[in-house]
């Protein structure tokens, strides 16, 4: 167990962080994804109740963490908001203060959920290339790169019975060179990853190399 982990891929280095977050060195990029803010008032909007301290736990998370890396920017890989309905005046000076907040410039690749969302300063991008990476939400794999995603929310179910925990984790699919990152918000749930795809999963602050002890080592392309 560790606080971060090394992911390898075609002489590239990643660092994947107990955070739910992934950290490129070379790039100095902090990568995030869903956080799903005004998931809460979403729901309220439709009658039903949920907390909303989870927005501010999820704010406050993001950028302790920014202070811990030297940030030349920090992408968001879709679904910042849950929808354009949880877009409160409160939420939106939260994410207009963000950048200065984080130190750095917020970019967003659009996600199923920022759309119909209005940001002011910060415009939703496409699917995009980040050094060997292929930037998009939904899984997107492109040859020759390595697809870092969200959308998927993927959480490892751990143990039997009762004592069954389901703990977010990062999935590295080999076969289709796709890595998608744990979903950041503190209000989102998640979906059992794929059998056979390789786990880190987060448990107590820590990371855990669950059913691949060796290091990763990729074809190239």
């Amino acid at each position: 167990m560790a606080e971060r982990a090394d992911l390898d891929w075609q002489g590239h280095h990643l660092q994947l962080l107990a955070q739910r977050a992934a950290w490129d060195p070379a790039r100095r990029t902090l990568l995030v994804a869903d956080l799903h803010l005004g998931k809460a008032e979403t729901f309220q909007a439709h009658g039903i109740a949920l907390p909303s301290d989870g927005d501010l736990d999820t704010l406050n998370a993001l950028i302790e963490l920014a202070a811990q890396w030297p940030c030349q920017q920090v992408i968001v890989l879709g679904d910042l908001v849950h929808s354009r309905l949880g877009l409160t005046p409160q939420l939106r000076q939260k994410l207009e203060a963000l950048p200065e907040l984080l130190g750095c410039p917020l970019r967003l690749i659009g996600g199923n959920h920022d759309r119909g969302s209005w940001i002011a300063g910060l415009q939703q991008e496409p699917p995009q290339t980040l050094g060997p990476w292929w930037l998009s939400h939904e899984p997107d794999p492109r040859a020759g790169q390595l697809n870092l995603c969200g959308h998927l929310h993927p959480v490892a179910l751990v143990g039997r019975g009762n004592d069954r925990l389901r703990l977010p984790c990062f999935s590295l699919d080999g076969q289709q060179q796709r890595l998608a990152l744990p979903a950041f918000g503190r209000l989102t749930g998640g979906h059992p990853a794929a059998q056979g795809e390789r786990l880190w999963l987060v448990a107590g602050g820590e990371l855990v190399d669950w059913n691949h002890p060796r290091p990763v080592r990729t074809k190239a392309a």
